[in-house]
């Protein structure tokens, strides 16, 4: 008999830069569904990959003196990299610049334009160039872009639109019919209330201000938008062809059973693609669940706001596991996650190395100083033995209840419930007694049994999560994981089996001064420093201060020119939250943007920053200020007074212009 198919979709990331924890928190949290329902006995496909067109990795490219394929290369490469070393499971990793892609989606263009669902008009209105999107005024938020608040600017262009108002009954029925299709429940109230019922407008389809992107086969001058080109990866990258010419993936995986995104992409995802599809006359994905965030203790984590956590770095101070573990722990399923070092190192001590590790270690141990590492059960059970297999039993029923609804934390949290049982389950029967008792051997072989057998299903149930330490737990019991239909069987862990001689730590406990010092080391973090009250003004008789008593000590020409001087134009600039007098600039120089904090809020106004050209010194350590990354430095003249002023050129240069 055949499996029964399940079909796994993340967003796919947008190849414009490295991912942060945030953002991998999806594939780590998409892989461990994956691999639950590989072990439940699924034939499971897991698709990921990286969106890789727009304007935005266009402009890119240019400030970073490479093509756009070039970037998008580099760039790809290096999501693929960290998806690995998450150690995903993914089956497919799909491109949107891979050849087959770009085919279909100009032959899906061209098929919603022959049947009357696309037609070309032009389109003005606020755009918001770092999202691609164009709003109406209505839309604004504080007059900014409602998904990712920064600047708009007026634009119009001719485009192709797509007719979604057509479908949006059609839409509105089919989620009424199909409760389960957006998932959280609050977040299809959203999707409905908010953006069906009050009516849709048109989707632009279609640009001509940037070329980066699939050509409209048939009127080249447009480059087909991205909802089109890369919501369509779901079905490309199982074979779809529009002329019917299906890969058997597709007759076989099709329609998908779960998208999973994150919540500030829903609306895409259940409104615009359910809409192509019906175009299409494609079947609709089963579910699309809107993963909560995972957050800086300070709020969502931005680049901009220079609160950003790597995955990588994080594997590097605590491994894999400890990193997979935290971000599926630590976010529900409805509500944000919250990260810190601070936090990471506390889960590892808590539950990882105490909870888990300690359990692990003991056991191994008393096992071989006991009865030299052979696993025998004595067949002495009393209580507390029944309860205790009991609760061992039903965790596999817990479990698989919290995966069923995509609670992957709360699944988690059953699994380490039954660890606590372990460990509970040797206070209660305390081996170290009945060692010291002559007559009690065959109930201290049959307490180490329980407990190893225990173990063996924690393990086995916890492979979907932690594969790495999975695995390990199992090598120190020298067994094999056991089968989804065996964890309802108490007693499989064979008798007269050999754990390994001598355990291995699983996860170390950590002293936190210790490794938070280490973090700190490599990733300063300089604090803003306290406001300096401002002092009292100079009395019109008190003798201002010669030049002299200024002069810093001399310094050679080699000296100066380890200073890398250049002309900047601000691009961007905001307030620092709760900061009295630092601004955060975005500052553009020769083939980059550099991100500038400065004291200089008193004197310069956040909007009055956007457009001036100014001096930066360009090659500065990197450093934190109130916890926002600082890349340059702005230089200031400062009077007797305290006042500053911004030092700029007395002619108009370019942006990236050297100072010497």
């Amino acid at each position: 008999m055949a499996k029964k198919t399940y079909y796994i979709t993340t967003a796919i990331a947008y190849a414009s830069g490295k991912p942060h924890i945030g953002n991998t928190y999806e594939i780590v949290l998409a892989d461990s569904i994956a691999r639950y329902k590989r072990f439940t006995g699924y034939d499971v496909r897991f698709q990921t990959g990286t969106d890789e067109h727009g304007q935005k990795i266009e402009t890119k490219a240019f400030e970073n003196f490479s093509t756009p394929k070039e970037f998008v290369d580099e760039q790809s490469g290096e999501i693929k990299r960290i998806w690995d070393i998450m150690n995903t499971s993914y089956d497919k990793f799909i491109r949107t610049t891979d050849e087959y892609h770009e085919v279909q989606i100009q032959k899906i263009f061209k098929k919603l334009y022959d049947q009357g669902d696309i037609y070309k008009s032009e389109y003005e209105g606020l755009y918001c160039t770092p999202c691609e999107s164009f709003w109406t005024e209505s839309q604004l938020v504080d007059g900014c872009c409602p998904d990712c608040g920064r600047p708009v600017k007026p634009a119009k262009e001719e485009a192709y639109f797509f007719k979604m108002s057509k479908y949006a009954d059609r839409l509105i029925k089919y989620i009424e019919d199909h409760p389960d299709f957006i998932q959280p429940e609050s977040r299809k109230n959203e999707m409905v209330n908010t953006f069906l019922k009050p009516g849709l407008q048109d989707l632009c389809v279609s640009r001509t201000s940037f070329k980066w992107g699939i050509p409209v086969d048939f009127d080249t001058k447009h480059v087909v938008y991205v909802w089109i080109d890369a919501l369509s990866n779901y079905i490309t990258g199982l074979g779809y062809d529009v002329d019917g010419n299906h890969n058997e993936l597709y007759n076989k995986y099709w329609p998908a059973d779960l998208h999973l995104i994150g919540k500030d992409i829903l609306r895409f995802h259940t409104i615009y693609w359910p809409i192509m599809l019906m175009a299409l006359d494609i079947p609709l994905p089963k579910q699309v669940f809107g993963h909560p965030w995972l957050n800086m203790s300070g709020g969502k984590m931005s680049k901009s706001k220079g609160n950003v956590l790597y995955a990588d770095d994080m594997v590097d101070f605590f491994g894999v596991d400890a990193v997979r573990y935290f971000v599926l722990h630590e976010t529900p399923f409805d509500n944000d996650g919250v990260v810190s070092w601070e936090l990471l190192i506390e889960r590892v001590n808590s539950d990882l190395a105490n909870t888990l590790g300690n359990l692990v270690h003991r056991t191994v141990s008393m096992v071989n100083k006991y009865f030299g590492g052979v696993v025998t059960d004595g067949g002495i059970n009393i209580d507390p033995d029944d309860e205790y297999k009991k609760f061992i039993l039903d965790t596999r029923l817990k479990v698989n209840d919290a995966m069923d609804k995509l609670r992957v934390a709360d699944a988690i949290t059953e699994i380490w419930n039954l660890f606590k049982r372990c460990n509970k389950y040797i206070d209660e029967t305390m081996p170290w007694a009945l060692a010291k008792e002559g007559d009690m051997e065959d109930r201290l072989k049959t307490v180490l049994y329980n407990l190893v057998e225990g173990i063996t299903i924690g393990a086995s149930l916890l492979s979907s999560f932690l594969p790495e330490t999975s695995e390990k737990i199992l090598a120190q019991l020298n067994t094999e994981m056991r089968k989804v239909t065996e964890l309802g069987t108490f007693g499989l862990y064979p008798n007269g089996n050999k754990v390994a001689e001598k355990p291995e730590m699983l996860f170390a406990r950590i002293d936190v001064e210790k490794k938070l010092a280490e973090i700190n080391e490599k990733f300063p973090v300089k604090e803003e420093e306290p406001e300096v009250v401002e002092k009292e003004k100079t009395p019109e008789k008190t003798e201002i201060p010669s030049v002299e008593t200024a002069i810093k000590e001399t310094i050679s020409i080699d000296d100066f020119d380890k200073l890398q001087l250049q002309m900047g134009e601000v691009l961007k600039c905001e307030e620092v939250p709760g900061s009295k007098k630092l601004i955060c600039s975005q500052v553009k120089v020769a083939g980059r943007t550099l991100q500038i904090v400065s004291g200089i809020k008193k004197f310069y106004k956040p909007e009055d920053m956007v457009g001036r050209k100014v001096v930066v010194i360009t090659n500065l350590k990197p450093t934190k200020l109130a916890g926002v990354l600082s890349e340059g430095m702005l230089l200031c003249a400062e009077d007797f007074d305290g006042n500053l002023a911004l030092l700029t050129a007395d002619k108009d240069m370019p942006a990236g212009s050297m100072i010497s």
